[in-house]
C-alpha cells in the first residue's frame, strides 16, 4: 500500500503498527471490492439501456459469492445473532461526524462530548455521509473516537466543560438539566460507528497495484483495530453501520470483510455486530438474503429517507413515466415509500434457524429546535408525531440529526417503556409483481416552482458545504433565509443527492408542473424546460451570491460555491445520468479553482460515458 503525505508520521496513533499490520491482511480484499462494484454499475447500465425493472432474486439460485441458496434465507434457514444487551434497547440514536472541518483536536472533539451527553441511547459516529473529507478529516475522526473511546485526558476536559453547555441548553429549553453527573453520562450512549461504502475510495491511501483503496476497508480496520479492546473491557459491543448495500453479494462480501479482520485479531467470530441503512430500492428486493449473507454479524435495519428516494429515482431513470414530485411531498407515509417501510418491519421480524429476529431502527429526524417560538413548536410537534407513527409501526426507536432533539423524542418511547418491539408479530414477505409494484408506486402530489426552488436552492448549498468541509449542515431554501419560522434542518450527502436527481429527472422526462406560477410565467399543465432551469438556477444562485455571511460563507461565493453551480449544472443537464452525485464533489474535494473543477467534471462524465466507468480515486493522490 501506499500511504499519502507521511501520515503515518502525523497520525501515529492512528497508524498503529497494529493498524497497519491489518491493513495489509485486508488490502487483497480490494480486488473483490471493484470487481463487485464494477458488476453493480453494469447492471445499472444494463437496466437503462433494456429499460428493465428491478425483480426479485430466483428463490432456487444461490446468493453471489455464497453458498446460501435463496429460498433458505427467505424461510430464515440460517444462523443469525442474538441481540447483545447494549442494543436491547436503542430508542433513539444520534448521527453525527466525530471531527469538524479545520479545527484542532480540543475542538474538534467537542462533537464527541456533544454526542455521548446527549442522552441518546445510541450515536452513530458518520465515517460517510455527515462527515467532511477534505484535508484529513477521515482521520481527525478516527483519532478522536479514539480519544473518547479510550477516555483520554484531553477528551474528558472537553467533556467537562461542554457538559456545562449542554445543561445550560437544557435549562432554557427544556426547565431541567439533562446531565447530573457528566462522567457517568459518558457510559450511558452505545458508540456505533458507520463506515464508507463499497463505491468509494480513500482519500489517502492506495493499493500496492495503484488502484484506489476501498474506503470500506479502510474505516472498517482504522476503528475495530484501535477500539475493540476498549469497547470490550468497558462492556460494550463492537457496533457498526453498513451504508449503500445493494444486493445481498455485496452484503457478502462485508461479511467477508468482517471475518475477515475477526480472525486476524483472534476474535471469535461474530463479535463485530452491524446495522444495514436499507436505503437502496434493489435492497428492499433482497432483505431476507441480506440479512443471510451478514449471518451471525447482523443485528437490524435501518430506514432513511433521503437516499432511499434517491435510490428510487435513480433505479427508474429509463422511465418516461415515473417523475417524483416535489420533495416535501415524499414522507414515510407517501406510497412507495410506505412499501418500503413495511418490507423491513416484515423482514426484521421473521426470524431464523435458532429464533433471532432483528431491530428496525426508524428514520431521521432532521430539525433542530432553533427558531422562533411559533417556528420550533410546530416543527417540534411535527418530530414527536413523527416519532410516534413509527413506533406504532414497529419501530424499536428512530435517529436524530442534532443532540438537542434527543430529550424531545426520547419521550415516545419512555411512555411506552418497552425497550424493543423484537419479534412484533407481522405477515411473512411476499415476492409477487404486486410487491414489486408497490416499490415503485407512485400518488398525486404537487410539482411546482416552489418545489423546484426548494430543490435548487438546497443543491447549491449542499455542494458548497461538502466544499468546505461540512457534509452535515444546517440547510434551507434561500426565500426562507430570515424567516425564524422556517427552521433549518440537518442536511447531509443524500440531501443533495436526491435534490439533483429529482431535477434530472423533471428535465429529461418533461415534469408537468400542477400549479400556475405568474413570477415565472408557468401555468397549470407546462412542461419543465431546459430553458426554465437555467432561468431558476441564475435567480437561486444570485440569491446565494447576496446571502449574509451566517448563511452562505462570504470566503465560499468566489471558491466552492461557483464549483456547486458547475456540478449541479452538469449533474442536471446531461443526458448521461451520474450514477452518484459524491463522485463529483470528491473529485474536487480541496480544489478551489473553477476551470479545474470544470476539467474535473468533464473528465468524469466523459469517462463514465465512453467507458462506462467511474472515478473515485483522489485526483490529487501523488
Amino acid at each position: 500500500m501506499t500511504i499519502h503525505d507521511n501520515l503515518t508520521e502525523t497520525y501515529p496513533d492512528v497508524f498503529t503498527p497494529e493498524t497497519l499490520a491489518a491493513l495489509a491482511v485486508m488490502a487483497p480484499l480490494n480486488n473483490r471490492i471493484k470487481a463487485v462494484m464494477a458488476t453493480r454499475l453494469a447492471r445499472r447500465t444494463e437496466r437503462q439501456r433494456t429499460k428493465t425493472r428491478l425483480s426479485f432474486l430466483d428463490p432456487d439460485s444461490l446468493i453471489g459469492g455464497t453458498d446460501i441458496r435463496v429460498r433458505d434465507a427467505r424461510e430464515g434457514n440460517f444462523d443469525g445473532s442474538a441481540i447483545p444487551p447494549d442494543l436491547q434497547r436503542q430508542w433513539i440514536q444520534g448521527t453525527g461526524p466525530a471531527a469538524k472541518p479545520n479545527a484542532p483536536v480540543e475542538s474538534s472533539i467537542r462533537n464527541v462530548a456533544y454526542a455521548l451527553l446527549s442522552g441518546a441511547d445510541g450515536w452513530m459516529f458518520d465515517g460517510e455521509d455527515a462527515l467532511g473529507q477534505i484535508t484529513t478529516m477521515s482521520l481527525d475522526n478516527q483519532r478522536n473516537l479514539k480519544l473518547a473511546i479510550h477516555k483520554d485526558p484531553l477528551f474528558l476536559r472537553v467533556a467537562e466543560q461542554v457538559a456545562e453547555e449542554m445543561n445550560r441548553w437544557a435549562k432554557s429549553f427544556l426547565g431541567r438539566a439533562t446531565i447530573t453527573d457528566w462522567r457517568t453520562q459518558l457510559d450511558f450512549t452505545t458508540k456505533i460507528f458507520r463506515a464508507r461504502g463499497l463505491h468509494l475510495d480513500d482519500r489517502h491511501i492506495r493499493a500496492a497495484d495503484g488502484v484506489g483503496m476501498a474506503a470500506s476497508i479502510v474505516d472498517l480496520t482504522l476503528y475495530v483495530v484501535n477500539n475493540y479492546r476498549a469497547l470490550q473491557e468497558a462492556g460494550s459491543s463492537v457496533v457498526l453501520y453498513l451504508p449503500k448495500i445493494q444486493t445481498a453479494e455485496e452484503a457478502g462480501v462485508w461479511n467477508e470483510l468482517l471475518s475477515t479482520l475477526e480472525t486476524h485479531l483472534g476474535l471469535p467470530a461474530g463479535t463485530v455486530k452491524v446495522y444495514v441503512l436499507i436505503e437502496q430500492l434493489e435492497a428492499t428486493h433482497q432483505l431476507m438474503e441480506i440479512r443471510a449473507a451478514l449471518g451471525r454479524h447482523f443485528v437490524g435495519f435501518n430506514t432513511g429517507r433521503w437516499d432511499y428516494i434517491n435510490s428510487v429515482s435513480d433505479a427508474m431513470a429509463w422511465d418516461a413515466d415515473f417523475v417524483n414530485p416535489n420533495i416535501e411531498a415524499i414522507t414515510m407515509t407517501y406510497a412507495y415509500m410506505r412499501a418500503y417501510e413495511d418490507r423491513v418491519r416484515r423482514a426484521v421480524n421473521t426470524p431464523d434457524r435458532n429464533g433471532n429476529v432483528a431491530l428496525w431502527q426508524g428514520g431521521m429526524e432532521p430539525n433542530i429546535p432553533v427558531g422562533s417560538e411559533a417556528g420550533v413548536s410546530a416543527s417540534m410537534q411535527k418530530a414527536v408525531a413523527g416519532a410516534e407513527r413509527e413506533q406504532r409501526e414497529g419501530a424499536s426507536g428512530k435517529w436524530v440529526a442534532h443532540w438537542k432533539m434527543v430529550h424531545i423524542v426520547r419521550p415516545v418511547w419512555e411512555s411506552i417503556g418497552d425497550a424493543n418491539q423484537l419479534g412484533r408479530s407481522f405477515p411473512r414477505l411476499t415476492y409477487t409483481p404486486a410487491d414489486a409494484d408497490s416499490l415503485i408506486q407512485l400518488e398525486a402530489a404537487p410539482t411546482d416552482i416552489r418545489g423546484a426552488r426548494n430543490l435548487l436552492s438546497v443543491a447549491l448549498q449542499y455542494g458548497n458545504a461538502f466544499g468546505q468541509g461540512m457534509q452535515a449542515a444546517a440547510l434551507k431554501p434561500a426565500d426562507f433565509f430570515g424567516n425564524d419560522d422556517i427552521l433549518y434542518l440537518m442536511e447531509d450527502m443524500a440531501t443533495g443527492e436526491i435534490r439533483l436527481s429529482i431535477l434530472w429527472e423533471w428535465l429529461h422526462k418533461g415534469a408537468v408542473f400542477t400549479a400556475d406560477d405568474p413570477s415565472v410565467g408557468v401555468k397549470t399543465g407546462d412542461l419543465f424546460s431546459k430553458e426554465l432551469f437555467l432561468r431558476l438556477l441564475d435567480e437561486e444562485y444570485a440569491k446565494l451570491l447576496n446571502a449574509s455571511d451566517k448563511d452562505v460563507f462570504d470566503e465560499s461565493k468566489t471558491t466552492t460555491l461557483p464549483i456547486a453551480r458547475e456540478i449541479a449544472t452538469v449533474y442536471v443537464l446531461s443526458e448521461t445520468k451520474a450514477p452518484w452525485f459524491i463522485d463529483l464533489l470528491n473529485i474536487n474535494l480541496n480544489n478551489t479553482d473553477l476551470t479545474e473543477a470544470q476539467r474535473r467534471v468533464a473528465l468524469y462524465m466523459n469517462t463514465l460515458k465512453s467507458e462506462g466507468r467511474r472515478i473515485t480515486q483522489n485526483l490529487d493522490f501523488t
